[in-house]
């Protein structure tokens, strides 16, 4: 693709990088002593106006939840919008990432038998749009017509005209006997990233670079599922059974790397692919909490990616660098305002942020 198109997007998005947090800003919101101190520092952010707007429904981390998601939504739609015309397949194949979320936020909250206002609140929207909604095809009263059915086996039935019926409905006789949802969120997610991954087919030539983007992502859910099954010492063989095709770690590595006895020796094994998910060991051992290799993994990912796509300005990369900026920032307040809600200390949470160490 002619790079004149891409330094036209480059010009809309470059203004936009400083507009994502500070790195010095992430020390005040560590300390602070809960949700609502959170918000207030986020007032003077571009978080602020979604925080205000919000503020008459929403209280404490549901207000932080609800302004963050809005205020990534508009960044979603930002980035899309400023996608050449060539590359929108592949935005808007990868932007649906977010109506999957919420598909799977309703099926869990049906399997769970949560209540429908607590779901919607944390719906991954902005005021009446929906994340994917630029690219999917399911609006905010569709989320809303999943959300009032009244079991999980009534929304599997309701999500065939969306498109997803078909993965979904072979799935619930085996969830009708063992109340196990992970068959069908696994499902769904294996559809997505091969639906995604057909979506970067060469065609301009730049598509190589989303390819190995998704690949990494790919791998850094294996490794979690790996780390997760030897913690709750799950049999191999229905490890591999939960594996996702598509990325640079093949399922032919699971007896290799499951070969171990605890999870501190699979994160070496895992740390030829991602150095430093040693990190989270001190973590795990101290309180047997996962979270230190999840966040160690996501930031390995997010150094070693944005340090890719930065070599390509002029080609989708610029896209998917401000994507990923949004969406490393996005779960860094999560996790901070939800610390906060638990009484997390600060010396505890500050080492499971990424971007202060991008």
């Amino acid at each position: 693709m002619a790079a004149s198109a891409y330094a036209s997007a480059l010009g809309r998005l470059k203004p936009e990088f400083p507009a994502f947090l500070p790195k010095e800003t992430y020390g005040p919101l560590t300390a602070a002593k809960d949700p609502n101190e959170v918000a207030k520092l986020l007032e003077g952010t571009p978080y602020g106006p979604d925080l205000q707007s919000a503020r008459a429904a929403y209280q404490g981390v549901a207000l932080v939840e609800v302004a963050i998601n809005r205020t990534f939504v508009r960044r979603n739609r930002h980035a899309y919008e400023a996608t050449p015309f060539a590359g929108r397949g592949v935005v808007g194949a990868y932007l649906t990432r977010w109506d999957l979320q919420n598909i799977e936020l309703i099926l869990a909250a049906k399997a769970q038998g949560r209540a429908v206002t607590e779901t919607e609140d944390h719906l991954v929207s902005s005021r009446e749009i929906p994340a994917g909604l630029y690219a999917g095809v399911l609006t905010l009263d569709d989320f809303r017509q999943l959300l009032a059915q009244p079991t999980l086996e009534a929304v599997a039935a309701a999500l065939v005209r969306h498109g997803y019926g078909a993965t979904v409905l072979p799935l619930v006789e085996a969830f009708q006997r063992t109340h196990d949802i992970f068959p069908i969120l696994h499902a769904l997610d294996a559809e997505y990233y091969a639906r995604v991954l057909a979506a970067t087919k060469f065609f301009q030539g730049d598509e190589w670079v989303v390819r190995q983007f998704l690949a990494s992502e790919i791998d850094v859910r294996n490794a979690l599922l790996l780390l997760k099954g030897k913690a709750a010492d799950l049999p191999m063989d229905e490890v591999a059974g939960r594996w996702l095709a598509g990325g640079a770690l093949a399922a032919a590595q699971v007896p290799d790397l499951y070969g171990v006895r605890a999870v501190p020796e699979l994160a070496d094994r895992l740390a030829a692919r991602f150095p430093t998910v040693g990190e989270g060991t001190a973590e795990f051992t101290e309180g047997q909490s996962l979270t230190g290799y999840e966040a160690a993994l996501s930031r390995d990912r997010a150094t070693s990616e944005l340090r890719r796509l930065r070599t390509y300005p002029l080609s989708l990369a610029v896209i998917f660098t401000y994507l990923l900026l949004a969406e490393v920032e996005r779960e860094d307040v999560r996790r901070i305002a939800f610390a906060k809600l638990y009484g997390i200390p600060a010396e505890r949470l500050a080492p499971l942020l990424v971007g202060p160490r991008l």
